[in-house]
């Protein structure tokens, strides 16, 4: 039997904030319209491919992303605490530019390095990077052989990507700028082996 697993990341649908790119980390709010529909294209998406899981993060935005797909699927999703989204202290529902006008040092401080200087208040992004990658460990293992669909965040998920594909983690805003709502990235993961296989694919 093989021990490799793949796993298809979808950040979660759109979201009032993120419309207007607000950081909404530990924030629990739902979906926009539109973020509902992109649920529904991965849901059709994952309902052409073979799945054999759906594990998401418990925030509102992914369980409602991951439902589509476990309906089409006939499965329920399974919730990981780890894949939650990175907590962003004072910045929860601001954006960078307002965070700048008001602290412009630490906001250049970030944009140099956001692992060395967090916002204040946040988590911490090596802890979030390291609980991330153990869940998707954990989750690959539980389904050797398999194909999971997992939902989760944008900023966790890059962390993680970096942490599993050994890319420097302070350089996770640039090497990964962003993944797109409901779009998917597909890793095979083999033990404490990655391998990147597609990074933001559409499902519209």
């Amino acid at each position: 039997m093989t021990t490799t697993t793949t796993l298809l990341l979808a950040r979660h649908g759109e979201t009032p904030w993120h419309a207007e790119n607000r950081y909404a980390g530990a924030s629990d709010i739902g979906l926009t319209a539109l973020g509902r529909a992109q649920a529904e294209a991965l849901g059709r998406w994952v309902g052409e491919r073979p799945v054999d899981a759906v594990w998401c993060s418990p925030l509102t935005r992914a369980v409602a992303t991951a439902e589509p797909a476990c309906r089409v699927l006939g499965i329920e999703a399974r919730r990981e605490d780890d894949l939650r989204e990175c907590g962003f202290g004072v910045v929860e529902g601001r954006t960078l530019a307002e965070f700048a006008a008001e602290h412009p040092a630490a906001a250049e401080a970030y944009r140099r390095d956001p692992v060395a200087h967090p916002f204040p208040g946040a988590e911490d992004p090596r802890a979030a990077a390291a609980r991330g990658a153990a869940a998707l460990r954990r989750i690959a293992g539980a389904h050797r052989g398999g194909r999971v669909l997992v939902v989760a965040h944008n900023t966790l998920l890059r962390l993680v990507l970096c942490s599993l594909l050994q890319i420097p983690l302070s350089e996770y805003r640039r090497v990964l700028p962003r993944l797109l709502n409901a779009a998917v990235t597909e890793i095979r993961v083999d033990g404490d082996r990655t391998a990147l296989l597609s990074l933001n694919v559409p499902c519209a």
